[in-house]
C-alpha cells in the first residue's frame, strides 16, 4: 500500500484558513482587553471622585460655627465661600478613643482643571501661613456652589451682609462637571454646631 501525503495545495489551504481564524481569535481578544482596559480606567476615575466628594461632605458635616484671623488679623467667618470655592472652620479627625482633636481651617477650590483640599495649620494665621493642598481630582470642567440660607434662600456666596461671622448655612450644594463623567451633584445638610463659651469643641 502507498502512504498518501497533504498536496502543496492543502498545506495551503490549511496554512490560510488557520491564518485566518487566528486574525479573528486575536482580534476578538484585543477588543476585550481593550474594552477591559476602559472598564478598569473609568472604575478608577470614579472612585477618584466619589472620594473627592465624601471628603468634601465630611468637612462640611463637621463644621463648627468658629471666626478666625486671617493673614492679617482681619476676623474671617466660620464660613466663606463663592461659586468656586469654600473655606471653614471644622471639628478634627476623631481618634481610636473616640476623642478629636483641635480644629481645623480648610479650603476647597477649583485650580485649573483640578479640584484641590487644602489645609491651614493653624486657625489664627500670621502673615505668612498657608494652606498645603491635596488634589482630589482632575480633569475638572468646572466646580459650582450655592448656600442656602435660614429663609430657605440660595445664593451664590456666603455669609450675606447682613449674617454674623459665625453664621453658616442650611446646606451647601456641590455641583462638579467632569471631563468624561459629566455633572455630578451633591446637596450637603449644615448641622450649625455652635461654640461654646470656652471655644472648646462640643
Amino acid at each position: 500500500m502507498r502512504r498518501r501525503g497533504f498536496t502543496l495545495v492543502e498545506v495551503l489551504v490549511a496554512t490560510a484558513v488557520f491564518a485566518a481564524m487566528s486574525a479573528l481569535a486575536w482580534g476578538g481578544l484585543n477588543a476585550v482587553i481593550r474594552a477591559r482596559a476602559v472598564l478598569v480606567e473609568e472604575q478608577q476615575a470614579f472612585a477618584q471622585l466619589q472620594r473627592a466628594v465624601s471628603s468634601f461632605e465630611r468637612d462640611l458635616e463637621a463644621a463648627v460655627a468658629r471666626p478666625v484671623r486671617g493673614n492679617y488679623g482681619e476676623a474671617l467667618p466660620a464660613l466663606r465661600g463663592d461659586g468656586d470655592s469654600v473655606e471653614l472652620t471644622r471639628l478634627g479627625y476623631a481618634g481610636p478613643s473616640g476623642a478629636r482633636s483641635a480644629l481645623e481651617r480648610v479650603l476647597y477650590q477649583q485650580d485649573g482643571k483640578k479640584f484641590k483640599r487644602g489645609r491651614y495649620p493653624v486657625l489664627d494665621r500670621s502673615a505668612g501661613t498657608a494652606p498645603v493642598f491635596n488634589d482630589l481630582r482632575d480633569g475638572v470642567r468646572s466646580v459650582r456652589l450655592r448656600y442656602l440660607d435660614p429663609r430657605g434662600r440660595w445664593l451664590d456666596a456666603w455669609p450675606p451682609r447682613d449674617a454674623e461671622l459665625d453664621a453658616l448655612p442650611r446646606a451647601v450644594e456641590l455641583r462638579v462637571d467632569i471631563d468624561g463623567l459629566g455633572e455630578v451633584s451633591r446637596l450637603i445638610e449644615m448641622t450649625g454646631r455652635a461654640m461654646p463659651p470656652s471655644g472648646a469643641p462640643p
